[in-house]
C-alpha cells in the first residue's frame, strides 16, 4: 500500500496559518505539521497543538522573511539591511553561492529555533524549512547534525517528479531543490519520505490538483501544503499569492477520502512510519 503524510507547514508565521493547519487536520487530511519557532505567533501555535497530542509536530527552520531568534550581532551575514533574516529564495541563494553566508552562524539560529520549540515540550519528529533552503549543502550539514544532536528522526528532502511537466521562474528554483534534494538522499542515516509532492501547487492546492499529485506518489510520500483562515489579513502581512482559504477547504474536501482509496493510498505520519 502506497502511503501519504501529508504536513501542513508555516504554523506559528500567523494566527490564520496555524488555524487553517488545525481546520485541515480536524476535519481533513493533514496528519503533520510544521511549526516555526521563529514565527510571531509560536505561543498561539503551541497552546492549540497541546491539545491534539496525536498531531505530528515538526521544525519549519526558517532563515529568511522573518526576524530572527539570534542577536544581531551573532549571525550578521544571515541579515538584510533592516535587521531582518534575508527576504527569501533568491537573496538567500545569491549570498549562499557567493560565499556570504556563514556556517557557524546558520548553526547558531537553527539551534535556538530548535531549542525554543523544544522548550515548549513539544516533541520535534520531522524537520524541513522555510522555502526549502535547508536542501543547499552546506546548510543541510548543519541540519543534519542538530537533528541527529536533538534525535530529531525525519528530515524532508525534496524531490516532486511533477516539477518536470511545467516551466516557471517557480519550478526553476523547485530543480534547484529536487537537484539537492537528491543528492543529499544518498547520505547514509538521513531518514526522508520517497517523494515529497505538491510543491509544484504550494499555496493553490485544488481537489483535481491534489489527484495529480497522488499519480506520483510512490512508497511513502509527503505532500507539503500550506492551508490558512483570512485570506485578506494574511494577504496584507504575506505577498506569496497565496490563495490560503481554499487551500484549506481543499484538504478538507468530503472527495478527498474516496480520492485516495481510488489510487490505492493510505494517510501516515512519520510517527507511524518509526
Amino acid at each position: 500500500m502506497k502511503k501519504l503524510i501529508v504536513t501542513a507547514d508555516d504554523v506559528g508565521l500567523h494566527p490564520g496559518m496555524t488555524l487553517g493547519a488545525l481546520a485541515a487536520y480536524d476535519g481533513g487530511i493533514v496528519t503533520a505539521v510544521s511549526v516555526s519557532a521563529s514565527g510571531r505567533a509560536l505561543d498561539h501555535a503551541v497552546e492549540r497543538l497541546q491539545d491534539r497530542p496525536k498531531l505530528d509536530v515538526g521544525i519549519h527552520l526558517t532563515l529568511v522573511g522573518e526576524r530572527p531568534l539570534s542577536p544581531p550581532e551573532a549571525i550578521p551575514s544571515l541579515l538584510g539591511k533592516d535587521g531582518a533574516l534575508l527576504p527569501g529564495f533568491q537573496a538567500f541563494a545569491a549570498h549562499y553561492f557567493l560565499g556570504r553566508l556563514r556556517q557557524s552562524e546558520i548553526e547558531a539560529e537553527l539551534r535556538r529555533q530548535i531549542e525554543r520549540l523544544l522548550a515548549t515540550g513539544l516533541r520535534i519528529v520531522h524537520a524541513n524549512s522555510h522555502q526549502h533552503l535547508h536542501v543547499l549543502p552546506r546548510v543541510l550539514e548543519v541540519v543534519l547534525r542538530l537533528a541527529e544532536e536533538h534525535r530529531i528522526p525525519f528530515v524532508r528532502l525534496p524531490w516532486d517528479p511533477a516539477v518536470r511537466t511545467r516551466w516557471s521562474l517557480r519550478t526553476a528554483q523547485l530543480r534547484v531543490l529536487n537537484h539537492f534534494g537528491r543528492k543529499a538522499r544518498r547520505r547514509t542515516g538521513v531518514k526522508t519520505p520517497d517523494r515529497t509532492i505538491g510543491l509544484i501547487d504550494a499555496g493553490h492546492l485544488t481537489v483535481e490538483s491534489f489527484r495529480r499529485a497522488l499519480e506520483h506518489v510512490e512508497g511513502t510520500a509527503e505532500l507539503a501544503c500550506h492551508p490558512g483562515l483570512g485570506n485578506a489579513e494574511l494577504a496584507a502581512e504575506y505577498d506569496w499569492d497565496y490563495a490560503w482559504d481554499e487551500e484549506t477547504a481543499a484538504l478538507r474536501d468530503s472527495r478527498l477520502p474516496g480520492l485516495l482509496q481510488e489510487m490505492g493510498v493510505e494517510l501516515a505520519s512519520f510517527t507511524g512510519l518509526r
